[in-house]
């Protein structure tokens, strides 16, 4: 920003989750070329179906180290921590067009993991720092749209790369636009007690409105103390549970329109992206019943664990997409599914910073975010090591019933405490702001 001068902005932290989404867009755009070019690629290189998962399982095995992307953020800062994780995911995305063989693909896999977990933890971090409590489940909800949408271009747009040019051009756009938004968030992006565009107004209402027991405590977070709280499991475990629905969705699912329904490159492109779509609606509809319920006299937490649950019982429609005999029963049903994950996934994700200190928020949402992709790692050695014989159908069923599962976890190891509000007299005062 520098010399630059830039007027003051009203209601500024919408803005800065606007360009946190825009970042997290980039990043599952990236993360996703590799699921829509898979036809081509494995006829092209000759890669079999347990090999590719393989390659999906190395990604998962990279993206596991959130903790340490969560760390490096809480500790290095957030604008400058994002920034190299986010310039390093766009070079090695571009870097998969230089692949000839399933190996290759799986270093650079694992590489690609390891940079894009940060954008989890990044995300969270944002929303702790710049939002008071009550428009924390909003903000994340836009904020994880951006991972829906990144989901739901990747499809046309990696398609349409492909049928143009090849495969390995669909990798060097992909990263390409990676390096446009770092420009964009080195130069937009400070914190809120820094920020040039940040009205006094606008400050004091943000301040008011945070928990004064999650404020920072000035030390750097405990790995060991965070993993020793039950909270924490109550939300992690729902995250391993949950995850393997959005490995699914990203990753197997253009496989199998292609193997089992039959369809082409052309008509994955038409519908692949369709139970993104969805999902960018279960973004905000998670937030949406907690607001409902909160306004009707249920506490935050409770209202979350709701949300949850509304999420997980409308999951159970996965359990019949290998059933129906019409394709587009079958996608609509994914449609569902990706709608329900969306609704469940971004409230029990934005319950890191309802339970834990805004110094911790980026390590905590490492640690759950690990959890989660260990989850879609074992479901996709699973898928690839079994579908050949098994077929899809029962791995349908299981995403019906493991976020059953995890919403019984969540209520039962996550304590509904209510913590006084900081200054809620300033909070009434600063609400015209």
């Amino acid at each position: 920003m520098g010399s630059v001068a830039l007027p003051k902005l009203k209601a500024l932290r919408w803005w800065i989750i606007g360009l946190v989404m825009l970042g997290a867009i980039v990043n599952y755009l990236t993360r996703s070329t590799m699921g829509v070019a898979a036809p081509t690629i494995l006829k092209d290189l000759d890669i079999s179906v347990k090999e590719y998962s393989w390659i999906t399982s190395a990604f998962q095995i990279g993206i596991m180290m959130q903790p340490f992307c969560g760390y490096v953020l809480d500790t290095l800062g957030l604008r400058t921590g994002f920034a190299v994780f986010a310039a390093a995911w766009s070079l090695v995305a571009m870097a998969h067009g230089l692949a000839n063989n399933w190996q290759g693909f799986a270093v650079l896999r694992g590489l690609l993991g390891l940079a894009e977990g940060s954008a989890q933890p990044a995300g969270m971090k944002t929303v702790a720092t710049w939002f008071p409590a009550k428009e924390r489940g909003f903000a994340g909800g836009v904020f994880n749209i951006g991972s829906s949408i990144g989901s739901m271009l990747a499809p046309p747009l990696v398609v349409w790369a492909v049928l143009s040019w090849n495969w390995r051009a669909a990798f060097v756009l992909t990263g390409a636009i990676g390096l446009v938004w770092v420009a964009l968030w080195l130069f937009f992006y400070r914190s809120p007690d820094q920020h040039p565009s940040m009205t006094p107004e606008e400050r004091e209402r943000i301040a008011a409105g945070q928990e004064a027991h999650l404020t920072d405590a000035g030390t750097k977070p405990s790995i060991v103390s965070i993993l020793k709280q039950k909270q924490f499991w109550g939300i992690a475990l729902p995250r391993f549970l949950a995850d393997p629905t959005w490995g699914t969705l990203s990753f197997w699912v253009p496989l199998y329109l292609s193997q089992t329904r039959g369809f082409d490159l052309k008509q994955i492109a038409m519908f692949a992206w369709l139970p993104f779509v969805a999902a960018d609606l279960g973004c905000m509809f998670g937030p949406v019943i907690a607001h409902f319920l909160q306004k009707r006299g249920v506490s935050l937490i409770n209202a979350r664990r709701w949300a949850v649950t509304v999420g997980a019982a409308m999951m159970t429609g996965m359990a019949f997409v290998g059933r129906v005999e019409s394709p587009y029963a079958a996608i609509a049903l994914l449609c569902l599914g990706g709608f329900a994950h969306q609704t469940l996934s971004v409230t029990v994700i934005t319950m890191a910073s309802d339970l834990f200190r805004r110094d911790e928020v980026a390590t905590v949402a490492g640690l759950a975010g690990m959890m989660g992709n260990l989850g879609v790692l074992l479901f996709s050695l699973l898928i690839g090591g079994l579908v050949s014989t098994i077929g899809y159908d029962p791995f349908f069923v299981a995403l019906g019933v493991l976020d059953i599962l995890g919403a019984i976890i969540l209520w039962t190891f996550v304590k509904d405490r209510i913590a006084p509000r900081a200054r809620p007299d300033r909070l009434e005062e600063s609400r015209a702001g």
